[in-house]
């Protein structure tokens, strides 16, 4: 159920943050925007143990995107990328057993079926959303105090889903395809759909030609993996396993900056295989390669300046103004572009900048970020799916399906910053 809007005469306790930082609200109700998320994570939550039609059944209780009670759109079913982001949060909820229930029903996912599907309905089985297994599993490693055992376990099906999926060079997978690099793909081998796999549909990064492209993130996601098998062998004591994984990641990252990196832009780009060139589309996905590592000292510094581009007065756009003709899109709106913002995006490139140790700019997202999730909620009493970042209050342009309350991921990315730039001891923060 969705809260009501927020009664402004009731007691409260009202944190003030530095307006010369992140905006000019100067009173923005963290406590109440909290509690209203603290309370909708019973909402979002969903049991299905038993196959329901095309709902496949989960062994364990999960959150789902977003509940609206009455509406004709509603998600049932946990979604691969989302259930990473969202286990973020829960984490910082304190729910870490919900989190690690999440984590199974991904493994059970891939033991039953040979992968993860986008989600758990028999429809979404012609493809996979983008790659977090290994990131997913370092979290609950690293909070939940899980041993080496479980470690091994876990990484072992990440090597399998790496190896069978994502480098698979046949169909049904054909994923890896030019120079050891992989693309988004779908069983039905249609352009739109491996878009829907890239977790970005609808979006002009890939001019509906989806097929053609070898991702920057989707890239920098298996680099991370590699890497983070690489961490694992040695955590295990697998010293020549480390050195290999070691060599493999390297590869990748030489590779990727070969096709992907514009020196003359100081930017990666998403790179057209079957025409030879990079695509002109600015996105927040070159932001995956600080995220991951993979970026080098001097590109990340290039990556920083890029930031103007995309900064706006409620956090980062997902893509630069358009200057491309946008009638391939027919009936389909670009919701993964300009004037959007989204939480996944944001968390991505504020943990980015924080790995090369840009604290400052990370910070400075961070509130932006916040301020525009705050602001909604005072004025409307709700999160939301993702915002538009250019004009926070006005709405964020739809997608394919109705834009969404909840949300399940903002949820999540917003505790997480309010924690991590707003938390006790902050000088941004007083009573």
């Amino acid at each position: 159920m969705i809260k009501s809007k927020i009664n402004k005469d009731l007691p409260r306790k009202i944190y003030r943050l530095i307006t010369r930082q992140i905006g000019s609200i100067d009173e923005l109700y963290i406590d109440e925007a909290i509690k209203y998320i603290d309370d909708y994570w019973s909402d979002l939550t969903q049991k299905q143990t038993q196959n329901d039609g095309t709902l496949i059944g989960l062994p364990n209780a999960y959150v789902i995107p977003a509940a609206q009670e009455g509406e004709k759109f509603n998600f049932s079913e946990q979604y691969y990328w989302d259930s990473y982001f969202i286990a973020i949060g829960l984490v910082e909820s304190g729910q870490k057993k919900m989190a690690e229930g999440m984590l199974d029903n991904l493994i059970y996912l891939f033991e039953t079926y040979g992968f993860i599907p986008t989600a758990n309905r028999m429809y979404f089985m012609s493809r996979s959303q983008p790659p977090l297994l290994t990131s997913y599993i370092r979290l609950i490693y690293d909070s939940c105090d899980k041993d080496h055992a479980w470690l091994k376990k876990m990484m072992k099906v990440a090597e399998a889903e790496y190896n069978s999926i994502w480098m698979n060079e046949h169909h049904p997978f054909w994923h890896n395809i030019h120079r050891g690099l992989s693309r988004y793909y779908d069983i039905n081998v249609l352009h739109d759909l491996a878009e829907a796999e890239s977790g970005w549909d609808m979006t002009p990064r890939f001019g509906r030609k989806c097929l053609d492209y070898l991702p920057i993130d989707l890239n920098c996601l298996l680099f991370k993996y590699e890497a983070d098998f690489a961490w694992a062998h040695k955590e295990l004591g697998d010293k020549k396993a480390t050195n290999h994984w070691n060599a493999v990641s390297g590869h990748r990252k030489h590779v990727v900056s070969r096709v992907m990196w514009n020196k003359r832009k100081g930017f990666f780009f998403d790179y057209n295989f079957v025409k030879g060139s990079q695509s002109e589309t600015w996105s927040l996905a070159g932001y995956y390669a600080m995220w991951s590592g993979l970026a080098t000292e001097g590109q990340a510094k290039q990556l920083v300046k890029a930031l103007s581009k995309f900064e706006q007065a409620g956090g980062l756009v997902t893509t630069i103004r358009p200057l491309v003709d946008t009638s391939i899109f027919g009936s389909l709106r670009t919701q993964w572009a300009y004037p959007n913002g989204w939480a996944p995006l944001q968390y991505m490139a504020v943990e980015g900048l924080e790995n090369y140790g840009y604290r400052d700019e990370a910070s400075r997202i961070a509130k932006k970020w916040i301020q525009t999730n705050l602001g909604w909620f005072e004025r409307h009493g709700v999160f939301q799916e993702k915002y538009n970042v250019v004009k926070p209050k006005k709405h964020a342009v739809e997608g394919v399906y109705p834009s969404q309350n909840g949300f399940g991921w903002t949820n999540a990315i917003f505790l997480k910053f309010c924690h991590q730039y707003l938390g006790e001891g902050s000088d941004e923060r007083s009573t």
